[in-house]
């Protein structure tokens, strides 16, 4: 499973150079803006030197407040917040001390009057710088915490919608597999080997597809027309002429892609309860088209159809009255669920079943071109030629399935 790495902004990708490239821009701007200060009012150059060791002392000062507060910020706010408050007054009370003994000494010497007085009008200058470079720091580092937060959030997501897409895509019914296992069983018992190997190399092709692909990935058309072909085959040794099936795919069509095995439990509802239920069987569609900017593929049978009555929770169509008692339930709401996953508001899902019978399911979503249109000439036509053939090969012997009464169609 792909996992998302965090990513914080590209400034602070490296946060300790991040860290080092602010304090040399902050306190270096800051001294060049005093001393162009002290240049424009006519002062002396020689305050110019007290400006610098001003400033390489709140550089330094800022560094053990730096060492301070990546402590402080993983406490409780309380805890945070009050000891920040003691070491900001302590760090520019120091700040401060050492501003007005320089000056004292630059200046001469002065009364303790006087030392009072200028210590306590550069504390609240000290105050402003280094209270600025505290809110600053942590202003900066709360950013980076919700941003670490938001990215784990994002990637545990990603993993949720992994997780979920992989299990509705495995949501397959056992049913299929029952039944082809009991008719090779049979095939055996009638030592017809013949006919056995070769459902069970279909069987073998078909499970095979199905665990090529990764969970949530996407195929061609024209490689889900090749597992359709194959699973239709499996079921036409069961059915022999009850069953039969029709392709019609655009060459545009033939290349866009769409989430791997998403028509397969669409087909094998329709021969569940198109075929299945009718001694004379039914005729599955499966069309797909451009049409503007989106695939429409449709997927119809000829069977009884469904019994409208009452809403289906989620789905734009109606529940059936009768429903089958070995109904799952989980067909058509699985491929809903993999289209909301996979497309969120961006894709159509439609099931219609008129008065006169058959049932048909359009789905349409936003036209991708295949990743692999590249291919050579060769291969591009095999796969095409793959998805507009018509029917699956006949089967050499047919095992008579048992005909349950009919009952309507349901998800």
């Amino acid at each position: 499973m792909a996992v998302l790495p965090i990513r914080p902004t590209p400034f602070f990708a490296n946060k300790n150079q991040a860290f080092w490239n602010l304090q040399l821009a902050g306190w270096g701007g800051a001294a060049m803006l005093r001393a162009m200060s002290t240049l424009a009012n006519g002062q002396s150059p020689d305050r110019l030197v007290i400006i610098l060791i001003s400033s390489i002392t709140g550089f330094s000062i800022s560094l053990i407040l730096a060492v301070i507060y990546s402590k402080l910020i993983k406490q409780r706010p309380v805890i945070t917040w009050s000891a920040t408050a003691v070491v900001l007054a302590f760090a520019v009370a120091l700040h401060a001390f050492i501003d007005s003994w320089v000056l004292n000494v630059a200046g001469g010497a002065t009364g303790s009057g006087n030392f009072v007085s200028l210590f306590v009008g550069i504390y609240f200058i000290d105050l402003t710088l280094l209270g600025a470079w505290s809110a600053l720091y942590f202003a900066i580092n709360f950013f980076l915490q919700i941003e670490e937060q938001a990215d784990r959030l994002e990637r545990l997501e990603a993993q949720a919608t992994s997780a979920q897409l992989a299990m509705l895509r495995y949501q397959l019914n056992p049913h299929f597999l029952f039944n082809t296992l009991n008719s090779i069983s049979t095939l055996v018992l009638l030592k017809q080997s013949e006919t056995a190997n070769a459902m069970l190399t279909r069987l073998s092709s078909f499970l095979r597809h199905t665990l090529v692909t990764q969970p949530g990935g996407k195929v061609s058309v024209a490689q889900e027309v090749e597992t359709l072909k194959l699973y239709l085959g499996i079921e036409q040794m069961r059915f022999e002429e009850r069953l039969r099936s029709t392709f019609r795919i655009e060459p545009e069509a033939a290349g866009a892609q769409l989430p791997a095995m998403l028509l397969q439990p669409l087909v094998e509802n329709a021969i569940k309860y198109g075929v299945s239920p009718q001694e004379e069987g039914a005729e599955i569609a499966i069309v797909a088209q451009i049409v503007g900017p989106r695939l429409r593929v449709t997927v119809s049978d000829t069977g009884p159809g469904m019994t409208m009555n009452g809403t289906e929770e989620g789905l734009p169509a109606v529940r059936p009255t009768h429903a089958r008692r070995d109904s799952t339930g989980v067909g058509l709401a699985n491929i809903r669920d993999r289209l909301a996953q996979a497309y969120g508001e961006e894709h159509r899902f439609e099931i219609r079943s008129p008065e006169s019978g058959g049932f048909s399911v359009l789905v349409e979503l936003p036209f991708e071109p295949d990743s692999e249109d590249a291919l050579s000439q060769g291969q591009s036509a095999a796969a095409q030629q793959a998805a507009f053939s018509q029917k699956p090969t006949p089967p050499t012997a047919v095992i008579p399935p048992h005909l349950p009464p009919k009952a309507p169609q349901t998800t």
